[in-house]
């Protein structure tokens, strides 16, 4: 039987590789920091990584990684089992206090993962009386989400505000109406804006949801995510988010939001209740995290030193850059084939960075999603602008027509 499925899947991952569409992962050899050491294909070595999510720098950072040293000793490896029977140790009771009261939420949850996390709230909460309201660019987590559920499903342009409030005038039917967005759009670096969603919310007696992934640790005077920048914290229902990104890079993720909706998850969220503990070891390191955060503003300011620096120059330079001023940078190329090439370029000159095509962003308009941390220096971000320069015109040239390379 395998045979004939076999060929089938071969031929639909060579439609992916003819497509420029194919996706391979490279090896690192190092810590994750701002310069890695690549050992596949044709890399050069020491690269600078512009493409992990270590927006603040903590990956490598020594205090975090003692914390995770002396946890190994103190906690064990893993806990062998989920968290109901008995996977419940006092440090995940204490990263879950410390998470509730550095977002303003009354209780917390930790899950695997954040696409855990997300898969578990949705279906818990809501049931076919219900109605849940989507950003049409949230992750794929949410969307995910949503189909394990029953709620009836609509969705609007993305930070389309009246949009949004069609819908939920559409739905006034519903027992609960929940609206769920990305805090910060990963493929765009796009905010949300919430404070006018929670004001729709307030008229129309909805819930609000925000996956912060992309902003816990830095967006907001004190790092503590969109909710903060927009003054909503005590508005906002549920805040879902990672502890891979900012808040230390490994994994694992969480619910924070009103007791009574944690509580229920506690009893009904299938991937909670299904799923190993998180290790105690990442547990441990990520109260470590919280603590740096408490004085992380040097670190919140480099950030976004470098962000600024890196947009206006690749903009002198004549790049297309998706206007805001988040960390993540995308780069527009358009052609899905063109991005990989680019990114193959930029990797021979000394940069890691990944090209984004279809299905992950829409179709015809891939791009280079740079990724800004602090741990990078003045000198990295100058770096990156000019090998950006130098590969566009690599490019240029193998496109004239009757050149070597074009041949």
């Amino acid at each position: 039987m395998y045979g004939s499925v076999r060929d089938e899947l071969s031929a639909t991952l060579e439609e992916i590789r003819d497509a420029g569409l194919f996706k391979p992962e490279r090896v690192i050899s190092s810590p994750q920091r701002a310069a890695v050491a690549v050992t596949s294909g044709d890399a050069p070595g020491d690269v600078l990584n512009f493409c992990a999510n270590n927006y603040l720098g903590l990956a490598d950072h020594p205090e975090v990684v003692a914390a995770a040293k002396e946890a190994l000793d103190r906690w064990g490896y893993g806990m062998a089992s989920v968290r109901f029977i008995c996977g419940t140790q006092d440090v995940h009771k204490e990263l879950e206090r410390r998470l509730s009261a550095f977002l303003g939420q009354e209780d917390t949850i930790l899950y695997s993962s954040c696409f855990d996390a997300n898969g578990g709230v949705f279906e818990t909460l809501l049931g076919p009386e219900d109605a849940v309201i989507s950003d049409a660019l949230n992750h794929a987590s949410i969307i995910d989400g949503i189909r394990l559920s029953k709620a009836r499903r609509l969705r609007y342009a993305n930070r389309d505000l009246a949009e949004l409030e069609t819908r939920l005038m559409e739905s006034r039917n519903a027992r609960r109406r929940l609206i769920v967005t990305d805090g910060v759009f990963s493929m765009d670096g796009y905010v949300a804006p919430l404070d006018e969603i929670c004001d729709l919310a307030d008229r129309y007696d909805a819930l609000v949801m925000v996956d912060d992934s992309h902003a816990v640790g830095f967006v907001g005077p004190g790092g503590r995510g969109t909710p903060e920048l927009h003054g909503v914290r005590d508005r906002v229902d549920i805040v879902t988010g990672t502890l891979g990104k900012a808040l230390g890079g490994a994994s694992g993720g969480y619910v924070s939001a009103r007791a009574e909706i944690v509580a229920l998850l506690r009893q009904r969220s299938r991937p909670y209740l299904f799923s190993n503990s998180l290790a105690p070891v990442i547990a441990a390191a990520s109260i470590k995290v919280l603590d740096l955060l408490e004085s992380a503003d040097d670190l919140r300011e480099r950030l976004r030193a470098n962000t600024a620096l890196f947009r206006t120059r690749m903009v002198e330079e004549g790049f297309e850059i998706l206007p805001g001023d988040h960390p993540i940078a995308p780069v527009m190329i358009g052609d899905a084939a063109r991005a990989g090439r680019m990114a193959e370029l930029l990797l021979e000159r000394g940069v890691y960075v990944i090209g984004f095509s279809y299905p992950v962003v829409p179709m015809d308009r891939a791009r280079i999603r740079v990724q800004l941390s602090a741990a990078h220096t003045r000198n990295d971000v100058l770096r990156a602008v000019e090998a950006f320069v130098d590969a566009r015109e690599a490019m240029d040239r193998a496109d004239t027509p009757g050149s070597v390379l074009a041949g």
